[in-house]
């Protein structure tokens, strides 16, 4: 224990109290007498030296902090000590960190500041005096400055004017924020600023950290940080949802809602990037929620706006295998996969759904149908339909397309031969119900075929040869593989005696016949 002048206050403080940067608004609101003295442990010290090294941004700012602090603290004449380090294993960092904070103020007879309620309830419990800091109102960032009514995202980018995506999905434009560039300082200053408030506020969480790149979610902005030697320079893209939509705004058919809320068990959300995929699937989600279906969700970064019924996994923070194991055991009614990516999130979304949870996977497509190739060669064929049975397509903040999924054993559309008959993957429009795509194999490939070009060719001639056996009967195409052909009853007899070869023609084409007589 160090020797003190008489009267002189003594203070403690956590790594998140530095983060958050209470510590400097403590100095300079004069909240610490002029005397005093304030104690850090050589070990959050040499933490946060191990995490900069490694170019973790937290690190970098709260490092940051320590010095604003400190340069804050010499006009006041305050005093800030880093203490020697006795033995450090940082085994478990949380824990070795807060041991190490308590027994530096019972040693010192010091009064601890922390936002932790642990932390304080702790060293509380054990006699210590602690200062309370109360987590207060976030003011205004300067991300936000940079932010209009209809403004989508902004971009920040190391020597170039501040630009930004103004509009909505499907509907915007780049237009410039300010004339002046961004000098390097101001972003870093910036990016400190998002570090410290996420670190502060319950709503906010450093999703990945890593030497070049940190992601931030804070409150409804998605902040992507990159910076040298990942790229050429300082970065910053902020992300903010404009609107929050229900079900009902998307006005979709009553024959949808009800396959959404009585079958759809695997769906897929997909569309180009910004066209309103995220705000879709957190509609479907409340509505599921407001159901009284047991709904979670999946997310990295945890961006979707949804009620606290509604809990929220991040992918970042899980460990191998851990998620899978949790939603297996909590056995949720629909999960929410927001996005996948990696082989590993599509074998988690095919995992979950074949063990029966229901499962909503959002990912970016160009087009309805790659939606479903993405899982064509991480799958069996024949297990996609019980891993998708419905795809969204979002386009321009709508739902533009919605395919249905399912399986049979035919003769593919344009194949001749009845015995090149296979399970083909069949993917009609909801809607219509007309087959758009086949997808089967063929050798040792996997095909996918848009069906209706040829199947419009394949009908045309098939129609065309039905006419040349069948005088002056009327040929009518039902459904998706049914003919119905009217025919007058003065050449029935014709008919009866041509309806072997008629049967045979329309199978060679994957059709089935009926009769009507007039």
């Amino acid at each position: 224990m160090m020797q003190l002048l008489p009267g002189r206050e003594v203070y403690t403080c956590d790594v998140d109290t530095i983060s958050q940067g209470a510590i400097t608004q403590l100095i300079i609101n004069g909240k610490l007498p002029g005397n005093s003295i304030i104690y850090l442990h050589g070990l959050i010290i040499d933490y946060l030296l191990r995490l900069s090294n490694e170019g973790k941004a937290s690190a970098i700012a709260a490092l940051e902090e320590i010095r604003r602090a400190t340069k804050e603290a010499s006009k006041r004449g305050i005093q800030i000590v880093i203490t020697p380090i006795k033995s450090a294993h940082l085994e478990d960092v949380a824990s070795e960190l807060s041991e190490a904070v308590i027994e530096l103020t019972r040693e010192n007879d010091a009064t601890l500041i922390t936002s932790s309620d642990v932390l304080a309830t702790i060293a509380e419990s054990m006699g210590l005096k602690v200062l309370r800091i109360k987590k207060e109102k976030p003011p205004r960032l300067k991300l936000e400055e940079f932010f209009g009514d209809n403004t989508m995202s902004v971009h920040l980018i190391e020597g170039i004017p501040p630009f930004a995506k103004v509009g909505r999905p499907g509907e915007w434009q780049f237009t410039i924020v300010r004339q002046e560039p961004l000098r390097q300082e101001e972003i870093e200053s910036i990016v400190e600023e998002i570090i410290s408030e996420a670190r502060a506020r319950k709503d906010a969480f450093i999703e990945i950290d890593r030497m070049g790149s940190t992601i931030v979610q804070l409150g409804r902005y998605r902040i992507v940080i990159s910076r040298p030697p990942l790229s050429s320079r300082w970065e910053i893209t902020a992300v903010r949802p404009l609107v929050k939509l229900s079900l009902s705004d998307y006005n979709l058919p009553e024959k949808l809602i009800k396959r959404l809320e009585e079958k759809a068990e695997g769906i897929l959300i997909a569309g180009a990037p910004g066209m309103g995929k995220t705000t879709f699937a957190q509609a479907l989600a409340e509505h599921y929620a407001k159901k009284g279906k047991v709904v979670k969700t999946i997310e990295s970064p945890r961006d979707m706006v949804l009620p606290p019924e509604v809990v929220q996994y991040s992918k970042n923070f899980a460990e191998k295998d851990e998620l899978h194991d949790i939603l297996l055991l909590s056995r949720p009614d629909y999960t929410f996969f927001d996005e996948l990516r990696g082989d590993d999130d599509f074998r988690l979304y095919v995992d979950l759904r074949l063990a029966g949870i229901g499962m909503v996977g959002v990912l970016h497509a160009t087009s309805p149908i790659d939606a479903i190739q993405r899982f064509i060669g991480r799958v069996e064929l024949g297990m996609i339909p019980s891993i998708i049975d419905t795809v969204i397509f979002i386009d321009k903040g709508r739902v533009s397309k919605v395919y249905e999924v399912g399986i049979t054993v035919k003769l593919p559309t344009g194949l001749k031969e009845a015995e090149l008959s296979r399970p083909v993957v069949e993917v009609r429009d909801f809607i219509t119900e007309e087959l758009e795509y086949e997808i089967y194999t063929f050798g040792e490939q996997t095909v996918v075929i848009p069906v209706k070009k040829e199947k419009k060719r394949v009908d045309t001639r098939l129609k065309s040869q039905l006419e040349s056996l069948i005088p002056n009967g009327e040929i009518e195409f039902i459904g998706s593989n049914q003919i119905l052909v009217k025919v007058p009853r003065d050449v029935a007899r014709l008919i009866t005696k041509r309806a072997r070869r008629l049967r045979k023609l329309a199978e060679k084409y994957g059709y089935e016949l009926k009769f009507e007589m007039e």
